[in-house]
């Protein structure tokens, strides 16, 4: 057996074996040897589980490598260590949410005895709640940080938890690494402090339910047409998770009063039993909705992920067929109805900003542009966006925000991707299409006819275990060394390299540097190549799944509505045109 491990594998292998952990993950360690099961002994121990710049992500299971009691615990010792370090002698406290995930709630209350054995009041909701709802909590209650127990979409075997600050967005630099250095220190499972202090945790529910309710309500820039359309036939899934609790009753608040839950799913469960993956972004996730959406002939579809900070919509094609927008897509559409309702308010001074990241779409920079609306790009990541909305508070006012991962921020009470938010607006504005008897996807065409069509692309590869690690960082390695000189026929004239921080510019042969410290912009592993023709291919290895995402965009004029069809078709030849090209499967 030792001779099929490597040193430092074997080590904390042994470790494991001889240390104060509990008879069950011993014997579950055992177990592994005795079977000879190599390949999950290597991946279960091979390093210690990464606490990123967001906080945790991994498997459930025995392991330094795996979501456990102990992984969780060294963690979170090392978070209270640093935020009792960063406000010395304030009365400190955090809020603690989680999902529908297996393990979701034994970790929110190990999180929360470890929190409470080190001084610090806890805030713990009494049961699941959405990620947005946390980040509004942490402002709401006043903490210094927060967490919520999630591993987002990501297939059921995983689990993880997010870290937030006192601003209600996830922590950013310089807490995110400074957090990371304190948890590093956390070497023995002797230096956790296990023991909670019940007289520091404090349940909450519905007194931050209400509020938040009402912020979401406060969003809705038309309610008369609401009150028009009430009856707008709405199909639900929360995917099993934590999205039932409130999108239903934000679409009641809101008004809307024909809305149908897909039964199926309505149930939080962590094993996801009617999905291969709870993520939005599949159409297989949607495929439940989608039928009962076509028996009910529904006017709108939403599905929300299981932390609720994403969401997935559909509506009804100009052939009568339900399309599922994707995230670039649908993002547009609300930047588009944001700005459009801003604008006819007179709320458009010359002092709002919108926020996206650098590998969602460009039409959202056309159409702020035409609005003479600042729009911000930062990197992957909404913390990213949460950094640039708490940088430019108080001095400029933020209208929206989103990720082509299906997150979207509406307003700054919130500082997450929130799902719930997104479908009271997504429902608001297909209201506002069917009040001006249109669809809500003659509103897509409407958009692309004025600002050009761009049509974009996702390539995700999964590399699983360290050899998959590898995989990745070789790909991106080689393409650094042999960038491509052009893309579907045009020449490349731009390279972004976030690594590096450098801009080539191809033309000219010359390079200048992306400046680093900007808001929401740091030294990262993303590529971006740029060419003559419009198209954009950005080249991204995920930071909490074990994926590789290569982003392709291209865009051409939309003359009129019966030319959507075959512009689309075009666009979606030459996506696949640059995908074959530059290999990208």
């Amino acid at each position: 057996m030792t001779t099929a491990l490597d040193s430092p594998t074997q080590q904390r292998v042994d470790k494991w074996l001889s240390g104060n952990y509990d008879a069950a993950t011993k014997e579950s360690i055992q177990h592994l040897i005795d079977s000879g099961n190599i390949t999950e002994l290597t991946d279960s121990f091979y390093r210690d589980l990464e606490f990123g710049t967001g906080g945790l992500r991994g498997i459930l299971g025995v392991g330094s490598n795996r979501m456990n009691r102990y992984t969780v615990g060294a963690a979170t010792q090392g978070l209270s260590n640093y935020i009792n370090a960063a406000f010395p002698g304030e009365d400190i406290s955090v809020a603690i949410a989680h999902d529908s995930r297996r393990m979701s709630p034994e970790f929110a209350r190990l999180v929360a005895d470890i929190f409470s054995a080190n001084g610090i009041k806890v805030y713990l909701f009494s049961s699941l709640r959405p990620t947005p709802e946390l980040s509004f909590a942490i402002r709401q209650l006043g903490c210094q940080s927060g967490i919520v127990v999630t591993a987002s979409h990501n297939p059921p075997e995983y689990n993880g938890y997010k870290v937030y600050w006192n601003d209600g967005g996830q922590v950013v630099a310089p807490h995110d690494k400074a957090i990371i250095e304190e948890v590093n220190k956390i070497t023995s499972v002797d230096d956790i402090k296990f023991e909670g202090i019940p007289e520091r945790i404090h349940l909450i529910d519905e007194e931050i339910d209400a509020p938040y309710v009402e912020r979401v309500k406060s969003n809705a820039v038309n309610p008369d047409v609401i009150k028009r359309q009430a009856n707008l036939n709405i199909v639900y899934t929360p995917i099993h998770g934590t999205g039932i609790t409130l999108v239903p009753r934000v679409l009641d608040a809101l008004g809307f009063n024909n809305v149908h839950i897909v039964k199926e799913q309505a149930t939080p469960d962590g094993n996801f039993p009617t999905v291969k993956s709870p993520n939005p972004e599949e159409r297989a996730a949607m495929q439940l909705a989608l039928d009962l959406a076509n028996s009910l002939d529904a006017d709108l579809i939403m599905a929300t992920d299981p932390d609720a900070d994403r969401v997935g919509a559909g509506a009804r094609n100009h052939h009568g067929e339900f399309e599922l927008l994707n995230g670039n897509q649908m993002a547009s559409l609300i930047i588009y109805y944001l700005l459009n309702a801003w604008k006819d308010a007179g709320k458009l001074t010359g002092k709002e900003f919108v926020a996206k990241t650098i590998v969602t779409t460009d039409l959202i920079d056309q159409m702020c542009k035409n609005y003479g609306v600042t729009c911000h790009n930062t990197l992957t990541g909404f913390k990213y966006i949460a950094e640039v909305i708490r940088e430019l508070e108080g001095k400029e006012k933020f209208i929206g925000g989103g990720e082509e991962s299906y997150g979207y921020l509406i307003g700054d009470f919130v500082r997450d991707k929130d799902a719930i938010a997104s479908c009271a607006i997504i429902a608001e504005l297909t209201a506002y299409a069917k009040d001006q008897g249109k669809s809500l996807f003659d509103m897509l065409m409407a958009m692309y006819q004025e600002n050009g069509f761009y049509y974009e692309s996702l390539v995700s590869l999964t590399k699983k275990g360290k050899s998959g690690a590898e995989e990745i960082q070789q790909m991106m390695a080689d393409f650094r060394a042999n960038p491509p000189k052009s893309i579907a026929g045009s020449p490349v004239v731009r390279i972004d390299d976030y690594k590096a921080l450098t801009r080539l510019d191809a033309k000219a042969g010359t390079t200048s540097a992306i400046e680093a410290g900007k808001m929401g912009i740091e030294a990262s592993n993303v590529l971006q190549f740029f060419t003559e023709d419009g198209t954009k291919v950005s080249a991204r290895p995920s930071g909490t799944e074990p994926k590789i995402k290569f982003y392709v965009s291209v865009r051409e004029p939309l003359e009129s509505k019966e030319a959507f069809d075959d512009t689309y078709a075009q666009l979606k030849a030459k996506v696949q045109r640059v995908i074959d090209e530059l290999q990208l499967t």
